[in-house]
């Protein structure tokens, strides 16, 4: 048994019963082939809830602190992140979101569900902020197809991404899917930087109408560094 089909087995009903999530739109996502699957982020076990209710294996980046801890609680939390699909990758300096960029071109050359926040952090506010162009190149360079996603509720149940999840009347998961969407179209352009924003614009707007979120046309890396 798979690390992953373990981690299913044993937090799976622990999930159904606290949360009661609810999957909408789940048979949009294929059932083979390279998918990857981009939506908002609103707080930090969005990344547990996604591979947990997914019916394939989801791979996402994560910062590479989460792996790195000594102690025994260090080496229980790199278990479990490897477990769920994170790949480890160290993101500060200038060659993080190459190296993140590239990770997600592996993934899906393998054939594989690749799970991307175009907005690159959580959301500060609860608000869907600007997406970031790497969503477009990873599309365009690799053909696999975009299925967005919203995760709805699960600010209610972790605000502010940190602390123990809460538990309690009102605070439902929905994790809704929309339609594929194709880029072929544009094959062979993904350095033209007016396509890769017309198609990361088109991925967010497809985020937003699945999510009901309010859109703020600017970087959530530039609101919290103001903040």
């Amino acid at each position: 048994m798979s690390r992953f089909v373990l981690m299913k087995v044993l937090l799976g009903p622990l999930l159904r019963l606290f949360f009661r999530p609810r999957v909408e739109g789940g048979e949009r996502v294929p059932d083979t082939g390279p998918v990857i699957l981009a939506g908002n982020h609103l707080t930090f076990i969005d990344s547990i809830i996604l591979p947990l209710i997914s019916r394939r294996q989801v791979f996402f980046i994560g910062k590479d602190e989460y792996v790195t801890g000594r102690s025994l609680k260090g080496r229980i939390m790199a278990w479990f992140f490897t477990a769920v699909g994170m790949i480890p990758v160290e993101r500060d300096g200038g060659h993080g979101g190459v190296a993140a960029l590239m990770t997600g071109r592996r993934v899906l050359e393998e054939g594989k569900v690749f799970g991307i926040y175009p907005e690159g952090t959580r959301s500060p506010d609860g608000r869907l902020y600007r997406g970031r162009t790497g969503i477009a190149r990873l599309t365009l360079m690799t053909g696999a197809p975009v299925v967005p996603f919203a995760m709805i509720g699960t600010d209610r149940v972790q605000p502010g991404g940190r602390g123990l999840p809460r538990i309690g009347r009102g605070r439902r998961i929905t994790v809704r899917f929309g339609e594929p969407l194709d880029f072929s179209r544009y094959e062979g352009m993904d350095r033209d930087r007016y396509v890769l924003r017309a198609v990361t614009d088109e991925v967010m707007a497809e985020v937003m109408r699945l999510s009901g979120q309010e859109y703020v046309d600017m970087y959530a890396t530039k609101v919290k560094s103001a903040a």
